[in-house]
């Protein structure tokens, strides 16, 4: 066991290091740490090396083709949980506000485009893929009471395009799996078959990005990250930004705990209205334009 955890600990400062000549510096460690202790010679060593910076360079080096094509995998998954809402008004009144946000964002241009779609669904959630497939649950446009808070909603799921929080999730996932692996293999002499196998770790980056969008949710930050992304896209369209407040606390009063949507994969509202706030967003009643609030309702009136 304990000459497990050794080898474990090396390959984990060899993934964890970015820069060239740390990885060099961290792969002599390695080396130093398991000959001391018997568990690896030098070739088993260098074979780790190898392994660890393949796997590293999986993980950095996905094209905007990939991510788009990852993305439409999970967008098909989304949608196979979730059917579409067949209405072609409701659908171009949400993309023509999400287009206009996505194009103020710090990534307007991204392989393939953004795209908006409803989701004809009574849950309140909504979901981001890494291409830009952004879906929106009827459920939670029903929490939407102007078109400032609609916009809030897709700048948070742009937000999380933006940040890259899917490809983070896979990130995150395949290279614990790839030390598992090594784990699993101890002190192996690891060959071109094996490091082949770990370069591949990266094939279940679909069940890695649904699962963390569906299931689990991502991390606080990163949600907080989000609203922040959206905060300022709001600002700089020229919607209110309460907007997010304002819809936040009507999720709050509509979630069910122990549910399948936001209150199991989100912060709590409350939570993320107080860190909005913690910004210094003072909090005033929204104000929507006439002709705004009109074309809103128009659009939505069958949610």
């Amino acid at each position: 066991m304990r000459k497990l955890l050794l080898v474990c600990l090396s390959v984990y400062f060899l993934l964890s290091l970015s820069s060239c000549q740390t990885m060099e510096s961290a792969t002599t460690l390695a080396t130093v740490i398991g000959q001391g202790a018997g568990v690896i010679s030098a070739p088993q060593a260098d074979s780790i090396r190898k392994t660890a910076k393949a796997v590293s360079r999986s993980v950095e080096e996905f094209t905007p083709e990939q991510e788009y094509y990852i993305g439409r995998a999970v967008g098909a998954v989304v949608l196979g949980k979730y059917p579409a809402y067949d209405h072609s008004v409701v659908n171009a009144y949400v993309n023509v506000i999400g287009q206009t946000l996505a194009q103020a964002s710090d990534l307007p241009a991204i392989f393939g485009g953004y795209h908006f779609l409803v989701l004809n669904s009574n849950e309140i959630n909504a979901f981001a893929t890494p291409s830009g497939l952004i879906f929106v649950t009827r459920g939670l446009l029903r929490c939407c009471r102007n078109e400032d808070a609609l916009a809030a909603v897709l700048a948070h799921e742009i937000g999380h395009v933006q940040l890259r929080h899917g490809m983070q999730a896979i990130e995150k996932a395949r290279v614990t799996e790839a030390l598992t692996t090594i784990a699993t293999e101890g002190a192996k002499t690891f060959g071109s078959r094996e490091v082949a196998a770990l370069t591949q770790t990266f094939g279940g980056t679909i069940t890695d990005i649904t699962g963390t969008l569906i299931n689990k949710g991502y991390a606080r930050s990163s949600e907080y990250g989000a609203d922040q992304v959206a905060v300022m896209l709001l600002k700089r369209v020229g919607y209110d930004p309460n907007g997010l407040v304002e819809m936040l606390a009507v999720m709050q009063k509509n979630l069910k705990a122990g549910g399948l949507d936001f209150a199991k994969t989100h912060p709590a509202p409350d939570d993320r209205i107080a860190e909005i706030q913690k910004k210094r967003l003072a909090y005033a009643a929204v104000q929507a334009p006439a002709p705004r609030q009109a074309r809103f309702l128009k659009a939505l009136r069958n949610m």
